[in-house]
C-alpha cells in the first residue's frame, strides 16, 4: 500500500512547473495559488526564545539551559518557545515561518569561540541529549505533525568566527566520527530535529555546503526526509570569498547536487537564485531530478507542518501565547536552575531575616543584556532589582569611571533630552560613564540622559542608543593613549578615528592624521565609589561579565579568557573594602577566575538569564532554592591551557575535559550545593557485558547537610587498555536527585556499551574493543567519589542510538 504522504508529494511534484519548483528552493517561497500552496519561509530564530519578532519570552541562553542538566525542563522550554513561534505565525503567517533555526549542536570545543553561548556543551553526548530535549519540545509529540520544524546547526566542524568563511576545520577521522558527528546525529535520529543548516567554514579544505557527509551521513540517520538549508549568504561564498568554483552558477549547482535544498541568499529576493539555477540547468550542471529531490524535501517538511493540507493539530495556539503567566514562571525556573555555585565558604546563602545591608555593584548590577539571537524582552529584572524587592536596604553602583572629554579649551557636550543628539564641542561638559567590556573595548554612556554613544550612518556621534547592539555594533571604542596622557578615540565599526567637523560635531571614520586629540578628565572614580558602598554594607555582590554584543559574539572570537581589566580592578577594590564579597559572573562563556577562586568567599556563574535573571539570582542568593546548575564546559585556569583556536584535533591537542591532562580551575560537571552529599555502595548489575547490552550502575547518595538540596550524579568511564589513545574520562549518564537532610536515595545510572565505541580507520567503522572500563561516579569529571569496573566483550559496532528519544512518538 502506498504511503499517503508519498502520494501527496508525488502528486504535487507532477503538477508543479519547473519555474515553480525553482521558486521553492529559496528561503522565501512564493505561493502557488493554483495548487493551494501558500507562501512559506524558512528560518525563524529560536535559540532560547523567539528572536527578531518583537516581545517574546526570553529564556536563559542555550549554555545556561544546558547548565541545568535537566532534559525535562529543557524540553518544556522548547515546547513553550514552539508555542510562541506558533502564536506569532498565526498573527502573521507570511512573515513568521514554522521552520525554526535551533538548536545549535556544535560541541563547544574551545571557550574562546565567539558563539559559545549558542551551544550546549563541550561533550558531544551531553550536547546531543540536551539539544534533543530542546528540539523535541520545539517539534512537539504528535506522531505525524510538527509544532515547528527544528533545524540543527551548523554542519560541520564550526567553532571559529575569525575568517570563518575561508578557514578550514581539519578533522581527523576519529575526531569526525567520535566528536563532531554524534552531536548532530542524536536529535536527528530521535526524530526531534527534521532539518539541518550547513556551516560557513570549509571542512578538510572543502566548503561545508559541498560536504559529501550531507548525503553520505546525516541523511542516513532518519526515516523521514531531512531538509538541509544553507546559512545566510553561504552558498554565494562558494564562488565568492572561498573561490572554490569559478562563478555563482557553478557554486549554486554544486550545492544543490551536494544536498542543499533551501538557499538563504539575497534576503527576500529569490530571483537571483532562480536565475542561477535556470542557467545551471541550461549548462547541464544539474538536471530536473536534482531540483525534484530538493523540492520534495521542502514539501515533505511543509506537509508535516500542516501547511499543505490543513491537518494541523497546533493551529489553534492563541496569538497571546507569548503573554502566558506559565511562560514567565518557566523562565524564572529555568534561570534558577541555570545558576552554578562555583565556590562557597559558607557565606551563602544570605538570610533575608538577618536584614543584610547589601551593595550590588558592577556593570551588570542593574542591567539585563540580550544577545543577537534574543527576543525583545517583555520586561527585565536585574540583579539589583531582584534583591531590592526582597531586602530592606540595597544600594547599587555600576563601578564605572565618570569622565569628561576636552579638545583644546572646549569640552565635549551633548543634549540631555531623552532622544539625545549629536556630540559637539561646547562650553559646558557632558559627563560620560566608561564601561570596560574587555580587550580594550569600551562603551560610553552619557550621564545626562543615560543613553549610549554611537555613530550614525553618516559617522556623527550621537547619544541616543540603549547600548551596544545590532549586527554592526556602532557603540564601541578604544582609547589610544599618547605619551602626554591625551587620547585618540578609535571607533571600532568604522575602523576609523573620531574627528571634529566644521560645525564642531564629533564624527567617526577619520584617518589617524585627522583624529581629534582628547583630554579625558576623571570626574569620579568608579571603583572607589563602589568600594565605599561596599564598606558600608554587610555583604557586597559584584556583578561582572560580558556584554553579549561586544567581543565573543558571532563574527568575533575572544583573544583570551581574562576578565576585562577594569572589571578585575573593580572586584579587587570592592573585596579590599569588604571581604564579604560575592562575585556573580554573568557571561556567555567561561573566564579564568583564579584570583577570585583564591580570595573570595563565594563565586557564582550564570549565562545571560533573560527576563527573570534578577529574580532567579535573588532566589539562589537568599537560599529560597538550592543552586542546582553544573558546568557543561571546562573552565581553564589560563589561556595557555588551550591549543590554537583553529586546531580541531582534540585528541592530538589533549583538548576538552575528555583529554585535558592539566588541572582546570573548575572542571566539567562542577557545581556546588548548599547541602552536602556522601556517596556509598556502588553497584554494577554485571561485571561483564557484551557490546550492545546496557549495564545498570547504582549508588547510594546521602544528604549529610542541614538543608534540602539537589545533587547531579554523574557516570564517567575510562578504558584501561586500548590500541589507540582513549579519553581520560567520558560522560555516559547522569541523574538529578533531591534529598532532605539526612535522607538517602539510590540513584540508578545506565551504561550503554555501544557508546564505548571508537572509530577504527583500518576498518572504516566504529568498534568496541575487548577491554575493562573503569566506572567513575561522582560530582564532576574531576570529583570522583566511587570507582568500579566492567569488562566488555566487543565487536565491530554501528554508531550507537541516542540515549533518549526526546519523548517523540515515532
Amino acid at each position: 500500500m502506498t504511503d499517503p504522504t508519498a502520494r501527496r508529494l508525488d502528486d504535487l511534484l507532477a503538477r508543479l512547473t519547473l519555474p515553480e519548483k525553482l521558486g521553492l528552493l529559496h528561503q522565501w517561497q512564493a505561493p502557488v495559488p493554483r495548487l493551494g500552496l501558500p507562501s512559506f519561509r524558512t528560518g525563524t530564530e529560536a535559540l532560547h526564545g523567539v528572536a527578531w519578532l518583537g516581545p517574546a519570552t526570553v529564556f536563559p541562553q542555550a549554555i545556561g539551559l544546558a547548565a541545568t542538566w535537566n532534559p525535562e525542563l529543557i524540553r518544556t522550554v522548547g515546547a513553550a518557545v514552539g508555542d510562541e513561534v506558533r502564536a506569532k505565525h498565526r498573527a502573521d503567517p507570511h512573515q513568521v515561518g514554522l521552520n525554526v533555526w535551533a538548536p545549535v549542536v556544535n560541541p563547544l570545543r574551545d571557550p574562546r569561540w565567539g558563539r559559545n553561548e549558542e551551544g550546549w556543551s563541550e561533550d558531544p553526548w551531553l550536547t546531543g541529549r540536551l539539544a534533543t530535549a530542546y528540539a523535541g519540545g520545539l517539534r512537539g509529540a504528535h506522531p505525524r505533525r510538527l509544532r515547528t520544524a527544528p533545524t540543527v546547526k551548523h554542519f560541520l566542524g564550526y567553532n571559529n568566527e575569525t575568517d570563518r568563511a575561508v578557514t578550514s576545520s581539519n578533522l581527523p577521522p576519529r575526531v569526525l566520527h567520535e566528536y563532531e558527528l554524534p552531536a548532530f546525529r542524536a536529535p536527528i535520529e530521535a526524530g526531534a530535529a527534521v532539518a539541518v543548516m550547513a556551516s560557513y567554514n570549509r571542512v578538510d579544505g572543502l566548503p561545508a555546503h559541498l560536504s559529501p557527509l550531507i548525503d553520505g551521513a546525516l541523511r542516513g540517520w532518519a526515516d523521514d526526509e531531512i531538509l538541509v538549508v544553507g546559512d545566510a549568504g553561504a552558498v554565494g561564498n562558494i564562488a565568492g570569498v572561498q573561490a572554490h568554483l569559478p562563478d555563482h552558477v557553478e557554486g549554486f549547482a554544486a550545492a544543490l547536487r551536494a544536498g542543499i535544498d533551501s538557499f538563504t541568499e539575497d534576503d527576500r529576493d529569490s530571483a537571483p537564485t532562480v536565475r542561477r539555477m535556470t542557467e545551471a540547468l541550461r549548462r547541464g550542471l544539474i538536471d530536473e531530478s536534482h531540483v525534484d529531490r530538493a523540492v520534495r524535501r521542502v514539501l515533505s517538511v511543509r506537509l508535516r507542518l500542516g501547511d499543505l493540507d490543513g491537518d494541523d493539530p497546533y493551529a489553534d495556539v492563541p496569538v497571546d501565547a507569548t503573554e502566558r503567566p506559565a511562560h514567565r514562571q518557566l523562565a524564572r525556573e529555568a534561570a534558577r536552575q541555570a545558576i552554578v555555585l562555583l565556590r562557597n565558604d559558607g557565606l551563602l546563602p544570605l538570610s533575608p531575616a538577618a536584614g543584610h545591608r547589601v551593595a550590588v555593584l558592577g556593570p551588570l548590577a542593574d542591567a539585563v543584556h540580550t544577545d543577537w539571537y534574543s527576543g525583545t524582552l517583555p520586561y527585565a529584572v536585574s540583579a539589583y532589582a531582584g534583591l531590592a524587592a526582597r531586602l530592606p536596604e540595597v544600594r547599587t553602583h555600576t563601578g564605572a569611571d565618570r569622565i569628561t572629554l576636552r579638545v583644546g579649551d572646549r569640552h565635549v557636550g551633548c543634549p540631555d533630552t531623552a532622544d539625545g543628539g549629536p556630540l559637539a564641542l561646547a562650553d559646558e561638559p557632558t559627563g560620560f560613564e566608561v564601561y570596560d567590556w574587555g580587550q580594550g573595548v569600551v562603551a560610553l554612556r552619557a550621564l545626562g540622559n543615560g543613553r549610549h554613544v554611537g555613530a550614525r550612518d553618516d559617522g556623527v556621534l550621537v547619544n541616543d542608543r540603549p547600548g551596544p547592539g545590532d549586527w554592526v555594533v556602532r557603540e564601541t571604542f578604544r582609547f589610544r593613549y599618547r605619551a602626554d596622557g591625551t587620547v585618540l578615540l578609535h571607533h571600532l565599526a568604522t575602523d576609523g578615528y573620531v574627528s571634529v567637523d566644521g560645525a564642531g560635531r564629533l564624527v567617526a571614520g577619520a584617518d589617524v592624521d585627522a583624529a581629534a586629540v582628547f583630554t579625558p578628565e576623571l570626574v569620579a572614580d568608579g571603583a572607589a565609589a563602589a568600594a565605599a558602598l561596599a564598606a558600608a554594607a554587610d555583604v557586597a555582590v559584584v556583578a561582572l561579565g560580558n556584554h553579549p554584543m561586544v567581543n565573543g559574539r558571532e563574527t568575533e572570537d575572544r583573544a583570551d579568557l581574562d576578565l576585562p581589566a577594569g572589571q578585575a580592578a573593580l572586584l579587587r577594590a570592592v573585596h579590599a573594602a569588604n571581604p564579604r564579597t560575592v562575585l556573580v559572573v554573568t557571561s556567555s562563556y567561561p573566564y579564568a577566575l583564579g584570583w577570585a577562586q583564591e580570595h573570595l568567599p563565594a563565586v557564582l556563574w550564570t549565562s545571560h538569564g533573560g527576563q527573570e535573571h534578577g529574580n532567579a539570582l535573588a532566589d539562589v542568593l537568599l537560599g529560597d532554592t538550592d543552586p542546582t546548575g553544573r558546568l557543561t564546559q571546562t573552565w581553564y585556569a589560563d589561556t595557555a591551557d588551550l591549543p590554537e583556536l583553529l586546531d580541531y584535533d582534540i585528541i592530538g591537542a589533549d583538548a576538552t575535559y575528555l583529554y585535558h591532562r592539566g588541572e582546570p580551575l573548575y572542571p566539567f560537571g562542577h557545581g556546588l550545593s548548599y547541602a552536602c552529599f556522601d556517596y556509598a555502595d556502588l553497584r554494577c548489575a554485571a561485571g561483564t557485558a557484551h557490546v550492545g547490552e546496557e549495564v545498570e550502575v547504582s549508588v547510594e547518595v546521602t544528604n549529610t547537610g542541614t538543608r534540602r538540596g539537589t545533587e547531579v550524579v554523574q557516570l564517567y568511564t575510562r578504558q584501561r587498555r586500548s590500541r589507540v589513545k582513549q579519553p581520560l574520562r567520558r560522560l555516559h549518564d547522569f541523574a538529578r536527585v533531591t534529598l532532605d537532610p539526612g535522607r538517602t536515595g539510590r540513584v540508578v545510572l545506565r551504561l550503554r556499551t555501544a557508546e564505548l565505541s571508537w572509530w577504527d580507520e583500518t576498518r572504516g567503522a566504529m568498534v568496541v574493543e575487548d577491554a575493562t572500563h573503569s566506572l567513575l561516579v561522582g560530582r564532576s569529571a574531576h570529583d570522583i567519589r566511587l570507582v568500579g569496573a566492567v569488562t566488555v566483550t566487543g565487536s565491530t559496532a554501528a554508531p550507537h542510538a541516542p540515549a533518549e528519544p526526546a519523548g517523540v512518538a515515532r
